[in-house]
């Protein structure tokens, strides 16, 4: 029988792995405005697991606990995976408070052909983490038009 899930989980989450999961929980708090919900801890104060979350969304803060997982900034600062983030309005302010908290900013806030206003920025050990804003809606054969590709499927 099935159970309620008791922390109300989104769907997808993500988990990001830092060398410094502490430091990066303040970092992502004060630059991108996402909210602990979660930490636990060893008996020595260890970080194990943290969790955070922004709109209905969160994430897995954590260590480097395994050899299969690495923060970019052990590996030379490649990432396999970008975390997506949502945002219903102010991109450009969020940019903006992603940049006074010390974040690269890899890609300026930019209209995209899909109806999109989106930006990357890496973080304190090299994620990159892309945040978008629709900000008006294109058909599937707009979209084509405008970037010369072809496109199977379309959000509706």
């Amino acid at each position: 029988m099935p159970v309620d899930d008791p922390f109300k989980h989104a769907v997808l989450g993500s988990g990001v792995f830092y060398k410094d999961p502490r430091a990066a929980l303040i970092w992502l708090q004060a630059a991108f405005g996402f909210e602990p919900s979660m930490l636990v801890s060893d008996a020595d104060g260890r970080l194990v697991h943290a969790e955070m979350r922004f709109g209905d969304g969160y994430i897995i803060v954590d260590s480097e606990w395994a050899d299969h997982v690495a923060s970019p900034a052990s590996v030379g600062g490649r990432n396999t995976q970008a975390v997506y983030i949502r945002l219903k309005d102010g991109i450009d302010a969020h940019c903006e408070r992603a940049r006074a908290a010390g974040a690269e900013i890899v890609q300026q806030p930019a209209d995209q052909f899909y109806g999109e206003r989106q930006y990357r920025a890496r973080d304190l050990e090299g994620h990159v983490w892309t945040f978008s804003q629709s900000i008006r809606i294109v058909s599937r054969e707009e979209a084509e038009q405008l970037s010369g590709l072809r496109i199977e499927g379309w959000h509706r």
